[in-house]
């Protein structure tokens, strides 16, 4: 159930389309000042990471968001983790399928988790009323909802999740909203909550430079929330010296980098398009992605995984039956440049029954 993408270590020398990141690459601003987070490596990082959370909070709610409102960790991940042990949640209700950290980390609080399946006839969408009269009978303590969601690249507007937000400030039940993969919708401003933090602390919102500045190795992610109590208890079982200058001082770079940003946006948008209509051609069920990933069914090959990594060159895509609510022969790619996607569509087609005929 670990199994992530990106696995270039097991499958070396393979274009790697099973890891969601900005097919820009680290910008060579960000490289530096990660060079110069190295050179200070003899001190120990800010343990408060000051500056960063400084430059977060001008980004993010410049002239509402303050420094105190943002938690840093080594990568979204490690602040999921921390969430858990700070809450320490009874029960917990999850999409299925979604992004799987949230329920190990949960687990390993010993966490009772209830899932919200999301049906493959309805294209995987959610439905808000319908998670509400869930959540209504079974009173949860923590929420996690990823939007766009992963595997599937859907996303609701701020309208749609806002009766959401508020039957959890009401109710007292933690809404842990993933936004990892906001900068890769056509508008990402139309569907964040951050306008909702100042009035709602059941809210707390997850990001990271991960995936937008492709810094994965890096490890940066970072939290918002209103709620003080709960950032406290958060830093009170955290590791201190968590982020590294490197990382401390590559975020302070990117979050200069918008016209990178800007660039990125548009190749996305132009070519999730493309490979979504590709991929159609190709007999595959796609989902209709929102984000800079695409989510897609290929019920004549269960093992096309498999089969993507034998082609010439070899390449790594996204086998998705460990998602909980999934199973064999759902798969998800990265969108990647128009060369790169080329490259995706000719392993497809050799490695799809029928071969290159399809």
């Amino acid at each position: 159930m670990h199994i992530h993408g990106g696995d270039i270590y097991t499958y070396q020398g393979m274009l790697d389309f099973s890891a969601n990141i900005n097919p820009l690459g680290l910008p060579p601003a960000v490289v530096r000042a990660a060079a110069e987070g190295a050179a200070q490596a003899a001190a120990y990082p800010d343990t408060q990471c000051r500056d960063l959370r400084q430059a977060l909070a001008e980004a993010e709610g410049p002239g509402w968001l303050q420094p105190a409102n943002i938690i840093c960790g080594n990568g979204a991940a490690d602040l999921i983790f921390m969430l858990a042990l700070a809450s320490k949640p009874r029960r917990a209700l999850l999409l299925a399928p979604s992004f799987h950290e949230y329920e190990q980390a949960l687990r390993s609080v010993g966490c009772q988790i209830d899932y919200h399946y999301l049906k493959e006839a309805e294209g995987f969408r959610l439905y808000i009323d319908r998670l509400l009269a869930q959540m209504q009978a079974e009173k949860p303590d923590v929420l996690f909802i990823c939007n766009p969601n992963n595997p599937t690249g859907l996303a609701l507007p701020r309208p749609a999740l806002e009766p959401l937000a508020e039957h959890c400030r009401q109710t007292n039940i933690l809404l842990v909203l993933d936004e990892c993969f906001n900068e890769f919708l056509d508008e990402p401003q139309e569907y964040t909550l951050k306008p909702l933090l100042p009035d709602n602390p059941q809210l707390f919102i997850l990001k990271a430079f991960t995936k937008l500045y492709a810094m994965p190795g890096l490890r940066l992610g970072f939290g918002l929330c209103t709620n003080a109590a709960l950032l406290t208890k958060m830093e009170a079982c955290a590791q201190p010296w968590r982020v590294s200058t490197p990382a401390q001082l590559a975020g302070l770079a990117a979050l200069r980098e918008e016209a990178y940003v800007l660039q990125a946006q548009a190749l996305i948008r132009q070519e999730r398009a493309f490979l979504s209509a590709e991929l159609a051609k190709l007999g595959l069920v796609v989902y209709g992605s929102m984000a800079n990933y695409i989510f897609f069914r290929a019920p004549q090959a269960p093992k096309l995984a498999e089969a993507c990594r034998t082609q010439q060159p070899g390449v790594l895509i996204r086998d998705c039956s460990n998602y909980v609510g999934l199973e064999a022969g759902y798969f998800r790619v990265a969108v990647r440049t128009r060369p790169e996607n080329e490259q995706l569509l000719k392993a497809l087609r050799q490695a799809l029954p029928g071969g290159l005929t399809k």
